[in-house]
């Protein structure tokens, strides 16, 4: 099965969303009800200040908590709008930001930092020039307005619809942040909704009813339990994870050639994202890459570099330690995979 297919269905009850590029699994997306999602914006009233580091501790509703990393101008009762920027492990308080923004499939609306960009992806000036045209005749309000890079060949009217649509939400949010109470006041996108804004390129859509079964996508997501991931020619990667951080091992099997090493590990920053994703792992990675000369090392930076360049969450490319492995920190965007998928 060539090119690109988004299926939309739903597994064990929850909303998911798959894409599949040449017949394989590329991302996955899998609700989760029991946690706020990421995007969601709260009226939270601010708790106490953690003064060892740095932040304060936010209350929100239904007796949740967050923990905002910004304490300056802050008073414990007073009231602010903050939004969910990541996925909380067992019994730690949802990450926020008081920095809001009202993201779409088009256009992402910013109160607090005016001015009207287009995305750098779009080179062509006059391009450029008519897309920002439609933003400035569009956003009245004093907002600041980022043009995404899927704006470019979209036509004048669905961009324009993209950009109201945000703003009258963000005037709505923006017009309940007064209060005394939490108050959850956007419940973020599920992944119907985020496979449409995120997944941008052109590619065939399939909303059947149990899609993912008649299409393979259970039968691939099943592979996802096992830690294995094959680099192919015999090469192997490990990716595993421990409550303290992900481990990834990268073997080269019964290959004992000169170049069999720095062949493994490009085949392992190549596909790493693409496993991390589909794991749905984040935070601490520590990658134990098939023993190579120091010199091979520039080489597998620019390949790590480039492969996560469009992975979509945002990951630090940290550097070796002394012991010679490679670490990275990356964004928790996402809820582990293997406790939501369950049995399938």
């Amino acid at each position: 099965m060539k090119g690109r297919t988004i299926l939309l269905d739903h597994i064990n009850g929850r909303e998911a969303a798959a894409l599949m590029v040449d017949g394989k699994l590329d991302d996955l997306l899998i609700d989760d009800e029991d946690q706020p999602r990421v995007g969601a914006i709260y009226r939270a009233i601010c708790d106490r200040p953690l003064k060892g580091q740095g932040g304060m501790m936010l209350r929100l509703p239904e007796g949740e908590t967050a923990f905002l990393r910004q304490t300056k101008g802050l008073r414990p009762g007073q009231a602010m709008l903050v939004q969910v920027t990541g996925y909380a492990e067992g019994g730690k308080a949802v990450p926020v930001t008081d920095r809001v923004l009202f993201k779409s499939r088009y256009a992402i609306v910013t109160p607090g930092a005016p001015g009207i960009n287009v995305s750098r992806a779009i080179q062509d000036e006059e391009e450029r020039a008519r897309i920002s045209a439609i933003g400035h005749a569009e956003m009245e309000d004093d907002f600041g307005l980022i043009l995404r890079s899927c704006c470019e060949g979209a036509s004048d009217e669905d961009i324009a619809e993209d950009i109201q649509a945000m703003a009258d939400l963000a005037r709505a949010v923006l017009g309940d942040a007064e209060g005394t109470e939490p108050e959850a006041l956007t419940e973020g996108d599920g992944p119907h909704t985020i496979a449409w804004r995120e997944w941008t390129i052109p590619a065939e859509v399939v909303t059947d009813e149990n899609c993912f079964e008649h299409q393979g996508v259970l039968d691939q997501i099943e592979e996802l339990k096992s830690s294995l991931v094959q680099l192919g020619d015999g090469y192997t990667m490990y990716v595993e994870s421990t409550r303290a951080m992900v481990a990834v091992d990268v073997n080269t099997g019964g290959d004992t050639s000169p170049a069999a090493t720095l062949k493994a590990n490009l085949a392992a920053a190549r596909l790493l994202p693409r496993a991390l994703q589909l794991r749905g792992f984040g935070g601490q990675v520590v990658v134990d890459f098939a023993p190579m000369s120091k010199a091979n090392r520039r080489q597998l930076e620019q390949s790590l570099r480039a492969s996560f360049k469009n992975a979509g969450i945002e990951t630090s490319l940290v550097g070796w330690s002394t012991m010679g492995l490679f670490e990275m920190q990356r964004k928790r965007e996402r809820l582990p995979t293997l406790p939501l998928i369950g049995d399938i």
